[in-house]
């Protein structure tokens, strides 16, 4: 059983107030943080709810029928996250995921969607567009993303076994609607698609060369993701961690594979390839292999708040800074400063062994997403 916390999201609007430099500049893509990362990627939560209750992620113990998720006035409306995305278009982020919680759940996102679309980036160029989903609900959305704008869809997917997968969504959720939902993002035109696999050594290890058989030669990358420590409800222990590099050799033992160049700097993924060129895979490895030191990645949370990791316990307040008279400078400004203040690296500092990290509170990954 997992113990009880006080719910992250009681903290909201309680974040760091951003501070707005006295002189300002205008908006540039040169900002970097005090280890030298720009800022490039940018993660927006659209709701902190969910209808799949992942034990890695929104336990039931946790997350049950009290749990006081935001109401609708203290979500960032859709005309502030399209106005705070232009902002940090401005500063050189290229690339936008939408995430949850759930976030399909999110009532009209294509309408977002359309906003953000129609952002450029710096070069003049379109931003990269793209949102993380369990599947549940993609066979009815799938046609109105794609008519909306968005470019690129990651799906989760923990298992194929029927039985371990309702026991990793502990909500009794089929694999076959999340099987149809790909199937159904694909008939609408979508392509690049990846599917992502947590594995828990114990619990759904044993379904890693089911999930490569599946989706080897079928032109959507499967990537697995070693179970974090993220937020303060999942219960992570480090014997739950599979290493990237023993899942590899699993799978290398049935379908050789080997490693390839990463298509750009901070990809999060190690990619890799069959070598008999019937597609590609990724791991993500953040606990045993970090890569704190290329992230270029920000996350907002559902509420507004400014991370600067994952891993984080504490934001910056910027919806409040939007609801005010601030203009779009003075804010990109305040953007700017929060991330050259930036020396956030967690998982390196949780591999150095150096610094005891038990009863530091993490945000949820609902909150802010993954």
């Amino acid at each position: 059983m997992v113990e009880k916390v006080i719910p992250i999201r009681l903290d909201e609007g309680k974040g760091q107030m951003p501070s707005i430099p006295g002189q300002l500049v205008a908006a540039h893509a040169l900002t970097k943080d005090t280890r030298g990362r720009p800022l490039r990627d940018l993660r927006i939560s659209v709701t902190d709810r969910c209808n799949f209750r992942c034990t890695y992620c929104m336990p039931k113990e946790i997350f049950d029928k009290n749990y006081p998720y935001l109401s609708h006035h203290e979500l960032l409306s859709f005309e502030e996250i399209a106005r705070l995305t232009t902002i940090f278009a401005s500063l050189g982020v290229e690339k936008i995921r939408l995430t949850g919680g759930e976030p399909l759940l999110r009532k009209n996102l294509e309408v977002l969607i359309e906003m953000l679309a129609k952002i450029r980036s710096t070069a003049g160029q379109p931003l990269d567009l793209t949102l993380t989903t369990n599947g549940s609900v993609l066979r009815k959305k799938a046609a109105a993303l794609k008519a909306a704008g968005l470019h690129r869809l990651t799906i989760s997917l923990d298992g194929l076994n029927d039985d371990i997968f309702k026991k990793m969504n502990d909500v009794d959720f089929p694999v076959t609607d999340v099987l149809d939902g790909i199937a159904a993002a694909q008939e609408v035109g979508f392509t690049n698609l990846k599917v992502n696999m947590v594995v828990k050594k114990g619990t759904n290890d044993q379904e890693i060369i089911a999930m490569a058989k599946h989706f080897k030669g079928s032109g959507i990358t499967l990537r697995f993701i070693e179970f974090m420590d993220v937020g303060s409800s999942n219960g992570w222990d480090m014997s739950q961690v599979l290493p990237s590099k023993e899942v590899a050799a699993r799978i290398n033992e049935v379908f050789p594979i080997e490693p390839i160049e990463a298509n750009y700097p901070g990809e999060v993924a190690q990619r890799w390839r069959y070598v008999d060129d019937s597609g590609e895979i990724g791991f993500i490895s953040s606990v045993t292999q970090t890569f704190c030191h290329e992230c270029t990645r920000a996350r907002i949370s559902t509420d507004g708040q400014l991370y600067l990791c994952l891993f984080a316990n504490e934001g910056f307040d910027f919806k409040t800074l939007l609801r005010s008279d601030k203009s779009d400078l003075e804010i990109a400004n305040a953007v700017m400063a929060t991330w050259a203040g930036r020396e956030d690296h967690y998982s390196e500092i949780r591999g150095s062994n150096t610094i005891d990290l038990k009863g530091i509170r993490k945000v949820e990954m609902s909150y802010i997403g993954g």
